[in-house]
């Protein structure tokens, strides 16, 4: 039986927090370039932040380290944050069109007659840009090697340390709270993937950040390797099952997301270049 290796456990801990750290910003970011939270689904948010509630409660009921309480805490203000920048653009948009309404009751539209064309131009279809894919690829490769750099460099200044000072592994007990608590976030977390995915089908991933998911994959993926290397002990396993099931389910419905960006990436290409050869 693998008895488990604390070293590299520990090396893809911090790989996992960095990209955890990051994982909020690029949509964060989107949503004010956008000026606009329309790419996200309420419901992936609200579920998500209720999830990671669950989670900041069972680590505060179970006593865990402090650094596991405060990056739930951190988790939960940026899911109010995106859900904050989801009903301010809403506002905005609501009170612009309010005012642009009033503004054109003098009578503007009286100016537009039957001969018209109803969009402004010259009735042509607009070509949309074509977007480079090997651009997007290389932007998700270089950001990842950024976070794993400064991941491998939380690990080594944590190893350099306690490198006098050996730690010992915790006694896990299985405490059914927290149990149940962690089975509850991982449906939730799993549960908040599908109503993004069903409002992609409509709005072509358009104002999605594919980083919010290229991270989290990454997060998750090292996270759960990390529980993994610590040991492959039955108790150790059970005792961590909750997250390691939510972590390694939520990588292949995060995969899903990623295929839809990239599809409607693709078939936007495909459009932009029939246009433009007519």
């Amino acid at each position: 039986m693998f008895e488990g290796n604390q070293e590299l456990s520990n090396f893809l801990g911090w790989v996992s927090i960095a990209c955890w750290l990051v994982v909020y910003s690029p949509q964060i970011l989107e949503n004010y370039r956008q000026q606009s939270g329309e790419g996200l689904s309420v419901s992936f948010i609200a579920i998500w932040l209720i999830g990671d509630l669950c989670n900041l409660s069972g680590a505060v009921m179970a006593n865990l380290i402090p650094t596991i309480i405060i990056l739930g805490a951190y988790y939960s203000i940026c899911d109010v944050i995106l859900l904050v920048q989801i009903y301010y653009y809403r506002w905005r948009k609501t009170s612009r069109t309010a005012r642009l309404l009033l503004s054109d009751e003098s009578g503007d539209t009286a100016a537009y007659d039957e001969a018209s064309p109803l969009l402004p131009g010259d009735g042509r279809a607009e070509v949309p840009a074509r977007k480079s894919m090997s651009k997007d690829t290389l932007k998700f490769v270089a950001a990842l090697l950024f976070v794993f750099a400064v991941g491998v460099a939380a690990w080594a200044v944590d190893r350099h340390v306690h490198r006098d000072a050996p730690r010992s592994k915790p006694e896990e007990v299985i405490e059914w709270r927290s149990q149940v608590l962690g089975w509850i976030s991982a449906a939730l977390f799993l549960g908040a993937r599908v109503p993004q995915i069903v409002k992609n089908l409509s709005t072509r991933c358009e104002g999605l950040s594919p980083f919010l998911f290229v991270y989290s994959i990454s997060g998750n993926t090292t996270y759960f390797l990390s529980i993994l290397a610590a040991s492959l002990n039955m108790k150790h396993l059970a005792a961590n099952a909750p997250w390691i099931a939510g972590s390694a389910l939520t990588v292949f419905l995060d995969l899903f997301v990623l295929y839809q960006f990239f599809h409607y990436r693709q078939e936007d290409n495909k459009r932009a270049e029939a246009l433009a050869e007519e």
